[in-house]
């Protein structure tokens, strides 16, 4: 797998392992900070990011941003990416063969970034990032440490453009991780 961000994004525009490259218009590698303390993971491209080739553009990234920007993120403070580099059809779920095929390069920007917090955004990074039988709404908010790593999961902001109520738990999440982020930084967990 790839060892620098050149060959990294060299091997994604050129993957055909599974049928999403079939209907991609764009890669989408990710955004951010390449060297950022704070790694967001989403489930995959929608219509908005497969056109531009970057994660979290639409509606979705907006609330994320804007988050991140009230709670105190630096920009150099965090990147984002997805488990899937194609938009799956109709933005539905990735299928299991899918999120497998693409694991690889989501390990690849992991080595390259080496984040010291994971936050899985929705149900399919935190099935394949911290537990398969996990659920959002159980799961969210907690931290578990990986090799000097701390994960956690949150709800996916597209969640929040369907159900509002669940704002003020994506928010209190979002400031668990700016916590933990300046507990790291001032020498703590």
């Amino acid at each position: 797998m790839a060892c620098t961000w050149e060959s990294l994004v060299e091997e994604c525009n050129a993957c055909t392992r599974c049928a999403l490259c079939e209907t991609r218009t764009n890669v989408v590698v990710g955004r951010g900070c390449p060297h950022a303390p704070i790694l967001f993971v989403g489930e995959g491209p929608g219509r908005q990011e497969d056109e531009q080739g970057l994660p979290f553009v639409g509606q979705a990234g907006g609330l994320l941003d804007l988050a991140c920007e009230g709670l105190g993120f630096a920009t150099d403070d965090y990147y984002i990416a997805n488990v899937v580099k194609c938009r799956p059809p109709e933005n539905r779920t990735p299928f299991e063969e899918e999120c497998t095929a693409c694991l690889g390069f989501l390990r690849a920007q992991f080595s390259l970034i080496k984040p010291r917090i994971v936050v899985c955004l929705g149900n399919v990074p935190l099935h394949y990032l911290i537990d398969k039988n996990a659920r959002i709404t159980q799961a969210r908010g907690q931290w578990v440490q990986r090799k000097g790593v701390w994960f956690t999961a949150t709800y996916h902001p597209a969640a929040l453009l369907r159900d509002e109520s669940k704002k003020l738990d994506f928010w209190k999440d979002l400031r668990a991780v700016r916590e933990k982020l300046q507990d790291i930084q001032n020498g703590g967990v």
